[in-house]
């Protein structure tokens, strides 16, 4: 069982830029797609990005396309969200997610049951 640890969320302007790290515990790292979500107060959790195991491919939702930023660095066993032009709206806490389940998904998982391991996530708000 992989053990994620998010960190980098804190309070930012908005207009502004932020980087989440989610630093995963298990040599096998490598071989795990991975995944981000948020979850705002009183709503689902939602997919955010998600990055296939060797980093080749990545996948984004709409309301982030283009502003964030997914990518991993295997030797480091750590997937980072960049985030730019942060909104209000992006205020929440961000989960990363693990993949163990050795399939290569064709598209990248966007549901949360895709993904067996989470991190207790990292909070970010966005103020206006």
């Amino acid at each position: 069982q992989v053990q994620l640890v998010e960190s980098g969320g804190g309070l930012v302007q908005a207009g502004g830029s932020l980087r989440l790290s989610c630093a995963a515990s298990r040599g096998t790292f490598s071989n795990d797609g991975m995944g981000w979500f948020r979850q705002a107060p009183g709503q689902e959790r939602k997919f955010i990005a998600a990055i296939n195991r060797s980093g080749g491919r990545t996948d984004y939702a709409d309301s982030v396309n283009g502003r964030f930023t997914i990518s991993r660095d295997n030797y480091k066993n750590t997937v980072y969200l960049q985030m730019n032009s942060l909104k209000p709206e992006d205020t929440a806490v961000y989960y990363c997610a693990a993949d163990t389940s050795g399939l290569i998904r064709v598209p990248l998982g966007r549901r949360p049951s895709e993904y067996d391991s989470w991190g207790q996530g990292t909070p970010v708000t966005v103020s206006s």
